[in-house]
């Protein structure tokens, strides 16, 4: 008692292990007196350093197995003082988050325990188990806080151990539980982003959330974030998802991944969404998010949209927070535009291209402006472009021919020679038709006269020695870009132009057997074409080598989009 007065810890120890050791009995123990002058002797100084902390775990242990109650505020002082800021929640070394939980099972364990320990202490002990990276049993002792004790811990120490459970590995599932207790606890996720500690829960769970795959829920995060007030004058969302590199990054992902899977179920207002969204998240959208959301509102015909949205990516490519687009982005916006009849929007369009990549497209923008002049009919213009294209040094290729014969082709402007001449100056150029391209001719002899139908045989013939051909050679590259395989409107229009042949004789312009035995010929050819060629015309066949290298992927990519989505004249003109 003498060492314990005049605060001598290490001698106090010393005489109470002796006297326990030498007169103490189950009968008769030491005195809950003489335990008590030694453990206050002991917590002293916060627990001397925390260099008592084994010496009062033991006197503890020891009261608790003899029944003693143990006051509270020693009880609490001792774990406490226990824990450090080092390694293992030791300081210098000394005491630790080990002796702490001995501490604490030995004070529940004792007559009072159930209500010994305040809040307090139980928080100071999850929080040095969360930073050790004993993420388990740091939700333990939460649970028991919450569950058990009915304690409201602050934010701050829900914060510790979500933190810690979102970087470890496979502890997603411990931030869920986190976010439940704290919701068992009386905190509305709403609001709490208007702290510092509620946005690290809330950056937490969007963190697991990511790691999870789970899109509703990292999403559902930041929406509670955006409605806590009191982040002015940031928003809540935003505060949230820059508080750090891994929060960031796992926003960003989230998003990411969230549109990707808005525009495979071809959601444009979703994506459309969620990308607005990103920026003011401080969330910077690559360079494949935008195409994502551009290709799919265009995809669904929505223009303005598409225009608002490259607009939009422009401007933050002026402010030096977003990558150039490519002139494909633009082409296709455009292409989109004028399916709609926004002429105006194209326009706006072409001169933000002009802005932006300082250049006013590529052959593909060019097959664009030619579907603008097809559309109507203006063969002269569409020359005009192609000989533009050559003296710009831009070959056209078989897109360009097509679109510029769909000119010739236009109902009621039908001109069957200068669709004929136009395969002419393709060949001439080494760029071969495709199936497109002889319908597209074969639907511009749809006229009537007699001279349209004549060259009308003399297409199918052309296009037969090309279908012989390709069977006997095959192809190289995409067979929707450079087959010339009859297809089933080919047939139709073959049948057609043997009606307007009937009608021909029947006028009296050429004689029935003549007709019979000459022009429709081929076109009944193209009607009983069934993808054979003949065993003695095949050893005739002589394949050219095929040097040129497939289209890119871009071109190719916009050839499928731009011909699905020009479904009102597509026979004609494919661009």
């Amino acid at each position: 008692m003498q060492k314990s007065t005049i605060g001598h810890w290490k001698a106090a120890t010393r005489k109470l292990k002796t006297l326990n050791k030498r007169f103490s009995t189950p009968d008769r123990p030491v005195p809950r007196e003489a335990y008590l002058a030694v453990l206050e002797a002991c917590a002293a100084n916060r627990l001397n350093g925390a260099r008592a902390s084994e010496p009062a775990r033991k006197i503890l242990e020891d009261m608790s197995e003899i029944g003693y109650d143990i006051p509270l505020d020693l009880a609490n002082s001792c774990v406490q003082n226990c824990l450090g800021e080092g390694p293992g929640g030791t300081h210098e070394d000394c005491g630790g988050i080990d002796t702490a939980l001995a501490m604490v099972a030995a004070v529940e364990s004792s007559q009072n325990g159930s209500t010994v320990l305040t809040e307090a202490t139980y928080e100071r002990l999850v929080s040095a188990l969360a930073k050790d990276g004993a993420v388990e049993e740091a939700i333990l002792v939460l649970r028991t806080m919450v569950v058990d004790k009915t304690f409201t811990p602050p934010l701050s120490t829900f914060a510790d151990v979500a933190k810690a459970a979102a970087r470890a590995e496979n502890q997603s599932e411990g931030v869920l539980q986190v976010l439940t207790y704290a919701k068992a606890s009386g905190y509305e996720l709403d609001n709490i982003a208007a702290v510092d500690a509620g946005r690290d829960i809330l950056a937490s769970g969007v963190i697991a959330a990511e790691k999870m795959d789970n899109l509703a829920l990292g999403l559902r995060l930041l929406t509670a974030a955006a409605k806590a007030e009191g982040c002015a004058p940031d928003s809540g969302d935003a505060l949230v998802a820059t508080s750090s590199s891994a929060a960031q990054r796992a926003c960003t992902l989230i998003h990411r991944r969230a549109i990707f899977k808005a525009t495979e179920d071809s959601n444009w207002k979703l994506a459309v969404k969620l990308l607005e969204l990103m920026p003011k998240r401080g969330l910077t959208p690559a360079t494949a998010v935008w195409r994502a959301v551009l290709n799919t509102c265009c995809k669904n015909e929505k223009s303005r949209k598409a225009t608002a949205i490259l607009l939009d990516w422009c401007t933050l490519v002026e402010e030096g927070k977003a990558d150039k687009p490519p002139v494909s982005v633009f082409n296709t916006v455009v292409n989109t535009c004028e399916v709609c009849g926004e002429e105006e929007l194209t326009i706006k369009v072409l001169d933000a291209m002009k802005k932006t990549l300082d250049t006013d497209g590529n052959i593909i923008t060019l097959n664009i402006a030619l579907k603008r002049l097809a559309k109507v009919g203006n063969i002269m213009g569409c020359e005009g472009i192609l000989i533009g294209m050559l003296n710009e040094g831009i070959e056209p290729n078989v897109v360009s021919y097509t679109t510029t014969i769909g000119a010739c082709a236009r109902e009621g402007m039908k001109n069957a020679p200068m669709a004929y001449e136009w395969i002419k100056r393709m060949r001439s150029r080494g760029v071969y038709p495709n199936y497109h391209t002889y319908n597209t001719a074969l639907a511009a002899c749809l006229d009537g006269k007699l001279e349209s139908t004549f060259i009308g045989s003399k297409i199918a013939t052309e296009m037969l020695s090309d279908a012989e051909k390709e069977l006997a050679c095959g192809i190289k590259g995409s067979a929707d870009y450079k087959s010339v395989l009859p297809d089933l409107y080919t047939k139709v229009l073959a049948r057609q132009l043997m009606k307007q042949l009937r009608d021909n004789w029947r006028a009296g312009d050429i004689d029935m057997a003549l007709a019979k035995s000459t022009t429709r010929v081929p076109l009944l050819k193209l009607v009983d074409f069934d993808k054979t060629v003949n065993a003695a015309n095949l050893q005739d066949e002589v394949c050219d080598v095929d040097d040129d290298k497939d289209e890119i992927a871009a071109q190719d990519f916009e050839f499928s989009l731009l011909k699905d989505l020009h479904r009102d004249d597509r026979r004609t003109a494919m661009i």
